[in-house]
């Protein structure tokens, strides 16, 4: 693996058998799998000064491993995302797990059987939760529209609790809506698990941190002799794509193409620009061991912010006297000014949108789109890397 920044003088894009846009999860796994696979001659277009996407982590100045574009926490129950992955880099045994601020009490999300008993008191509590017990059975998931559904008013007690203080506010301030555009529906498959298991992710078997860091799995992930990665440069600049040819460098291009960014961004917005949400990640680094018990506390029905994330709690680092904390504001993606588009607006009119973009190189047999902007939809990691494998599968079936 070769790493530089910018186009070297005389770059020729004939030279390789593939070009990727993108040094994030969806380009990194197909850049890795077409190189040992199919001896690909693979050069990477990344236009951040980093590789990694939105996964890079780095030491803040106080020493403090951080993820500079908001937490990510492993989790999957893909076992050949997690074989995959697994070669480039040992994993920690963390398991996420996330308390809601309510009215200055921690509340463990997803609502549970401490959760009942830190909310309607010790007595109160367990008596719902028995209640529940015996309605639902134990270790199940039970959306808030169910208990409703039970006409009981201690059932309906606990769904209204649950609806004002754990997710209608939140949602609020993530999506920027009003409660009337909430739809009832969505809301009301909200679960409270009947249990005492308080992580996030309970059914995940696969889950953790990289041992060393997001990064070093990257830099371990690209690290064949046949992909050079290209930082620093806008693939826009370089790469012309109509609906007949992809041009790069001026000249037809005639490898591979993996396109892992915006098409909006591609084709200049000229149909109207794809509407995310973004996040305003404001870092603070505190003279304390810890700042909080877990990795997410959820600031559910006060601050203008969405929640806190604490790398230590995450990562495990040992670094005593200081810690880093982000808080996270969620607002309206600004396009084309350089923001970092998060999450998918998934409505009607947005899709059709995309689906126009998407038809503009679906007759390019040697133009490829995958991960969460080139297919415009939220993505966890795994979900990203398995889409990745599955393009890579296609191609190497291919040749």
């Amino acid at each position: 693996m070769s790493i530089e920044t910018g186009l070297p003088a005389g770059f020729n894009p004939s030279a390789y058998n593939a070009i990727i846009v993108g040094a994030g999860y969806a380009g990194s796994v197909c850049a890795r799998r077409l190189a040992e696979s199919c001896n690909y001659k693979v050069a990477i277009l990344e236009r951040r000064p980093h590789i990694a996407g939105n996964a890079y982590d780095y030491y803040d100045e106080a020493g403090v491993l951080v993820h500079k574009y908001g937490p990510h926490i492993y989790h999957t129950t893909n076992d050949r995302v997690d074989q995959f992955l697994s070669r480039f880099t040992e994993w920690s045994n963390y398991n996420h797990k996330v308390l809601a601020n309510i009215h200055g009490t921690l509340i463990p999300v997803p609502f549970n059987h401490q959760s009942l008993k830190l909310v309607f008191g010790e007595d109160k509590g367990e008596r719902l939760y028995q209640k529940l017990v015996s309605t639902f059975g134990q270790d199940k998931k039970v959306p808030i529209m169910q208990l409703r559904e039970k006409n009981d008013p201690e059932l309906e007690e606990v769904a209204n609790f649950v609806y004002e203080n754990v997710f209608l506010h939140y949602t609020m301030k993530q999506w920027g809506k009003t409660p009337d555009q909430i739809d009832p529906a969505v809301m009301g498959r909200v679960p409270v698990f009947v249990g005492d298991d308080d992580r996030y992710f309970p059914q995940a078997p696969h889950q953790g941190m990289p041992a060393e860091s997001y990064t070093k799995l990257f830099e371990n992930m690209l690290n064949h002799d046949l992909i050079d990665v290209f930082l620093g440069v806008e693939a826009r600049d370089v790469m012309q794509v109509t609906d007949t040819k992809v041009s790069v460098c001026g000249k037809p291009y005639g490898g591979e193409v993996i396109y892992t960014g915006a098409l909006d961004e591609l084709f200049n917005f000229d149909l109207g620009a794809l509407p995310y949400r973004t996040v305003d990640m404001v870092f603070e680094t505190l003279p304390v061991d810890h700042f909080q018990p877990v990795g997410t506390v959820n600031y559910t029905v006060s601050e203008n912010f969405t929640r806190i994330t604490e790398f230590k709690n995450m990562t495990g680092q040992e670094l005593p006297g200081k810690t880093t904390i982000m808080r996270e504001y969620s607002r309206t993606y600004l396009p084309g000014v350089g923001e970092t588009p998060y999450y998918v607006i998934n409505e009607p009119e947005n899709i059709a949108l995309y689906k126009k973009y998407r038809e503009r190189v679906s007759g390019l047999l040697n133009f490829h789109t995958v991960g969460r902007l080139a297919e415009y939809r939220y993505y966890d990691m795994d979900g990203v890397t398995a889409s990745a494998l599955e393009l890579s599968d296609e191609l190497i079936a291919q040749r």
